[in-house]
């Protein structure tokens, strides 16, 4: 295990989404291939976000306005407004590039199994897509990890 790398354990085979599809799109495409995110790129090829189910739950979710303080005349905000404005945004999109996020967490197929679950971990995240020379080439997600450690990768 110690000396696999991302090659050994990633799905080469990726679904992917562009992101002028729709959110529905977006979610007959999970549900049809029972996964719960996609990488979104664009028709160059070129990777430029990745989507989840949280993202399409979001669409049917009640928006909550961030809680404030008003002091003299300044208000304070007790949440992140930037959550709230990218909760907003994905709540009332209606294409992936709308709910979309795009800081995507990558890996070269290269890089060890503990690079992965480390980047995993410190990022909060269940799928890395594999990039090479700049381009698509795998994904993988923590039940690759899993299988991975349990000796059975692939």
């Amino acid at each position: 295990m110690d000396s696999m790398t991302a090659r050994d354990i990633m799905k080469a085979d990726v679904v992917t989404i562009g992101p002028t599809a729709t959110v529905r799109e977006l979610a007959e495409l999970l549900s049809t291939h029972e996964i719960s995110g996609v990488p979104v790129v664009n028709e160059s090829g070129d990777l430029v976000g990745v989507v989840t189910e949280g993202d399409v739950i979001l669409q049917d979710a009640d928006l909550h306005f961030p809680h404030y303080l008003q002091f003299l005349d300044s208000i304070i905000y007790l949440e992140s407004v930037r959550k709230f404005e990218e909760r907003f945004r994905k709540t009332f999109g209606n294409r992936v590039a709308d709910v979309m996020s795009t800081d995507v967490v990558t890996v070269s197929p290269d890089a060890s199994i503990h690079e992965v679950t480390t980047l995993m971990a410190d990022n909060g995240v269940n799928r890395v897509p594999v990039l090479e020379e700049g381009r698509l080439v795998g994904i993988i997600t923590r039940g690759d990890v899993v299988r991975a450690i349990a000796g059975r990768a692939g």
